[in-house]
């Protein structure tokens, strides 16, 4: 099994947007002297308790620090930009890394409904346009001129970047199938549906000028510790953080372990932190090692992206290192 990362480059307690930057590299540096598959870091707009708002600027910086590890967006939200300028900024990452780069897509807004109008001067993007978008990017990518304007992505060059159609839902599943694209589905956003969404993508994919057969993977919550009551403590500011966002509102950080605990939940949030574990694997490395393969097999894949957000940092590095050693992962030079 390969296992990978998904990084939102989150402001923990009393961190700056620096730090998490600075946590987010020394992050993809550890994870690729583990073994893991690919780091992929997302897109948000607006969004004080998250940093990452240039995929595109983070995958350079993080490719030129790291040596094995795939490296890619989780992802680029295609309705705000043209599809051309996409296909220029992942051909010149895929030509400083060849083989190392990966482009994850989505259409979501990235952020609350004005993000969309001032990324798009004023106006909504045209979600009707983006399984064009799509098609328009994977033939830039892949060295066509597809409007037959001799206008063509460049650098050209012998490999591309490898297209990832991201989704939470059947919707996107099923796009992807009919593109040919890979297919990440978000378990951390929907913890029900997700299986049926990517037997949907398997049943129906179509080869594509990338690839002649479906490739799928899934991302999730996960916090491990050395003990189940650590392991608890630690996600305890997850179920908060969650909750929070789920109520709306602005915030600049991320709850601590200890606000968590002291939070006066209400009946109806407690059940609604216990809907939410459904999107969290949590427990000792034995524990998340039984859980991980267990949601794989649900799934039907043999790649799982793990989003650990838990402080101090050191503790989210060190979750990513027990579950490496419960997988025996070992650093490939050829991934």
């Amino acid at each position: 099994m390969k296992l990978s990362v998904l990084d939102q480059s989150p402001l923990l307690p009393g961190m700056t947007p620096h730090d998490a930057l600075q946590q987010t590299t020394e992050l993809a540096k550890w994870t690729d002297e583990l073994g893991f598959h690919r780091y992929w870091v997302s897109e948000h707009h607006s969004t004080e308790s998250l940093a990452g708002s240039a995929p595109e600027i983070l995958v350079s910086h993080l490719a030129a620090h790291t040596n094995n590890i795939r490296i890619g967006s989780g992802g680029v939200l295609l309705p705000h930009y043209s599809s051309y300028k996409v296909a220029e900024a992942f051909r010149v990452l895929e030509t400083l890394h060849p083989g190392r780069i990966d482009l994850g897509v989505g259409r979501a807004p990235g952020g609350m409904p004005n993000v969309n109008l001032a990324l798009n001067k004023g106006k909504l993007p045209t979600i009707e346009d983006y399984p064009a978008q799509v098609e328009e990017l994977m033939a830039y990518l892949h060295g066509q001129d597809p409007y037959g304007q001799e206008v063509y992505a460049t650098p050209r060059g012998e490999t591309a970047p490898r297209v990832w159609m991201l989704g939470s839902s059947g919707t996107s599943a099923r796009l992807a199938a009919d593109l040919g694209t890979s297919y990440s589905f978000a378990h951390f956003i929907n913890g029900r549906g997700g299986t049926r969404a990517m037997d949907r993508y398997k049943r129906y994919f179509s080869p594509s000028m990338q690839q002649g057969e479906p490739q799928g993977n899934i991302s999730v919550f996960v916090v491990c510790a050395e003990t189940n009551e650590e392991a608890e403590y630690l996600a305890s500011s997850l179920d908060l953080a969650l909750l929070r966002i789920e109520q709306g509102g602005r915030h600049t950080h991320f709850p601590s372990s200890d606000e968590a605990i002291h939070h006066p939940y209400t009946m109806a949030e407690l059940d609604r932190v216990q809907e939410n574990r459904n999107r969290i694997i949590v427990g000792t490395p034995d524990e998340v090692k039984t859980s991980i393969e267990q949601l794989a097999e649900e799934y039907n894949i043999e790649e799982v992206m793990l989003n650990t957000i838990v402080s101090p940092f050191e503790k989210r590095l060190k979750s990513y290192e027990l579950i490496a050693e419960a997988f025996k992962l070992t650093p490939s030079l050829q991934k």
